[in-house]
């Protein structure tokens, strides 16, 4: 593969993702209750919220095939999903990037895995960088960054292997408002291009409400609508508002 190809192919569609009657838990016997029946549609946003301790880290993770549903089986386009997969990207609250590795090298980090030409993933390094804005911080290393550039960093690293899902386990929970409205922006403009299906844990409402295309409420299992996905000027809408009211309620 040249040095262009990689960021002239097109995006790969989104993934199908689908829990069959799902029981999330862990091998040591705690069970989340009930089950979990639901279909994300490729390219889809779903958002996931719920009270503290009602499963959503353990559904994040279960999908991204580091833990076995306890009954019931997550399947990818068909497939059933045993294990973690390059086209499958997580995206955690703290932003888990290797201290010893430059910006850049972190970036490259999912590339350089697949044993991507050094020059190429030079290039789609540099390339998402410049697209989440910190073109001009490709050599430092992650301590010399704020919290929200890190963030940044970590968005870039995981959308550099052009995966089908991406897993976001609150990933701005730790950012101070104006930071995580930004952050928001960014995601959106991101993965408007990407074609990525997303699977986007948490805690807060509004977050749901504008960025998910549906909200699942994993303690109740309900799944709702979002009217005006994405659009800010929305929040105030009677259909966003009542999705807002619903949502607080089933919490």
């Amino acid at each position: 593969m040249s040095t262009t190809t990689l960021l002239a192919l097109p995006a790969p569609p989104g993934a199908e993702l689908v829990l069959h009657d799902v029981r999330l838990g862990h091998g040591d016997g705690a069970a989340v209750p009930g089950t979990v029946a639901l279909r994300i549609a490729p390219g889809e946003l779903l958002a996931v919220v719920g009270p503290s301790g009602c499963g959503k880290s353990t559904l994040l993770r279960t999908v991204a095939g580091l833990l076995p549903p306890l009954d019931g089986q997550v399947t990818q386009d068909g497939e059933r999903i045993g294990q973690p997969a390059a086209d499958r990207a997580l995206v955690f609250q703290h932003d888990a990037l290797l201290p010893w590795r430059t910006v850049r090298a972190n970036v490259e980090l999912p590339l350089a895995i697949r044993r991507v030409p050094r020059a190429e993933r030079r290039r789609a390094a540099a390339d998402w960088l410049d697209r989440v804005g910190l073109a001009g911080h490709a050599d430092k290393l992650p301590h010399q960054l704020s919290g929200g550039q890190r963030q940044r960093v970590q968005l870039a690293r995981a959308l550099a292997g052009r995966p089908r899902a991406v897993l976001m386990d609150e990933p701005f929970g730790a950012l101070d408002a104006h930071t995580r409205a930004e952050m928001q922006d960014l995601l959106v403009d991101i993965l408007r291009d990407t074609g990525a299906t997303v699977v986007f844990v948490t805690h807060d409402v509004d977050e749901a409400v504008h960025l998910g295309d549906r909200v699942l409420l994993l303690g109740s299992g309900q799944v709702l609508d979002v009217p005006h996905p994405r659009a800010r000027d929305a929040r105030h809408a009677p259909g966003t508002t009542e999705l807002h009211r619903r949502i607080l309620e089933s919490l």
